[in-house]
């Protein structure tokens, strides 16, 4: 069974029903009810396709953050072969949060950077929720540079609520290392794909995807601040994040229509969490055929692209 959103309770019900009703048929000779279970799964199915069609910005919120999401490492998993991970930012400590390291997508070399929030207590724990700390982004420049100086493919995979805003990640300088991951982006003479897999929340989320190609997948949200913190400033009321969602125009499609992000990946009926596999490789195909384009310019082009990229957006709003 799956975990069902609030939204989602209409298609919750039908597959209780179904669920009763392949109990009863297994259970007793005689009883066949299977024109019935195939009535009701394709009124699921409907209803569930229904639902999925006019999402809120809060409720792709909602999606975006579902517990059962394809999380960064599902990612690595099913796209690069060989990978290998590295740790440590070489001045403090390792981040968990960030995973980084080289591999091999479709046989050639990538080097990846995501952000990973983990699947359950101990997991989330062990990588902070997705949120990094300092050390995670200066991780993230070293394995940029070290890209950047074998004419590398970089890969991000942006998946974080925004930076950790504790206390010791501000002693050691939050603020500064996004921006230097930032700019290290910037910089970069080799193509830079981002892909936002789930939430891609203010500065956290851009340190690592001022991309030459910026990709969202259908139900990802990226904002400058979360729904809830947004509220929180406006009305000192958390409860009121619909009303942000909706104002700040998070949603893939609207960021689209804006020339923020380049392309949306369609996803499974009713979201990756449903099919990860499917939604992985779906990703994989337009990570392909960027990289297969931009494969095409050299370092001083994508430089120049990625400026003008970012230099225009918002001048024809």
């Amino acid at each position: 069974m799956h975990n069902y959103l609030d939204f989602e309770k209409p298609v919750a019900d039908l597959d209780g029903q179904i669920f009763e009703l392949k109990k009863l048929h297994t259970g007793e000779e005689g009883v066949d009810v299977a024109d019935e279970i195939a009535r009701l799964e394709k009124r699921s199915h409907d209803t569930l396709a229904d639902l999925y069609k006019k999402l809120s910005p809060w409720q792709k919120t909602q999606v975006a953050r579902h517990p059962d999401r394809p999380h960064c490492v599902d990612y690595v998993a099913g796209l690069i072969t060989e990978f290998t991970p590295l740790a440590g930012d070489r001045a403090f400590a390792e981040d968990h949060a960030v995973i980084a390291g080289f591999g091999r997508f479709d046989g050639e070399s990538v080097a990846v950077i995501g952000q990973e929030k983990g699947n359950d207590t101990q997991t989330r724990l062990k990588h902070n929720f997705g949120m990094a700390r300092p050390e995670g982004y200066r991780k993230a420049v070293r394995i940029m540079e070290m890209a950047d100086r074998f004419g590398i493919p970089v890969l991000t995979l942006v998946d974080t609520a925004g930076a950790y805003p504790g206390i010791g990640a501000e002693e050691r300088g939050q603020a500064e290392a996004i921006a230097r991951s930032t700019q290290t982006c910037l910089g970069l003479k080799v193509p830079l794909v981002s892909l936002v897999i789930g939430e891609g929340g203010s500065g956290g989320a851009i340190a690592i995807a001022a991309a030459n190609r910026v990709l969202m997948m259908e139900h990802a949200v990226y904002s400058v601040i979360s729904p809830e913190a947004g509220a929180s400033i406006l009305w000192r009321d958390a409860t009121r994040a619909r009303d942000v969602a909706q104002a700040m125009k998070i949603t893939a499609q609207d960021l689209k229509g804006f020339g923020i992000i380049d392309e949306i990946v369609e996803e499974p009926l009713g979201g990756a969490h449903r099919d990860a596999a499917e939604a992985v490789a779906r990703a994989g195909n337009a990570i392909r055929r960027n990289l297969a384009e931009l494969s095409a310019l050299d370092g001083d082009a994508l430089r120049r692209q990625r400026r003008e990229k970012f230099l225009a957006i918002g001048r024809n709003l």
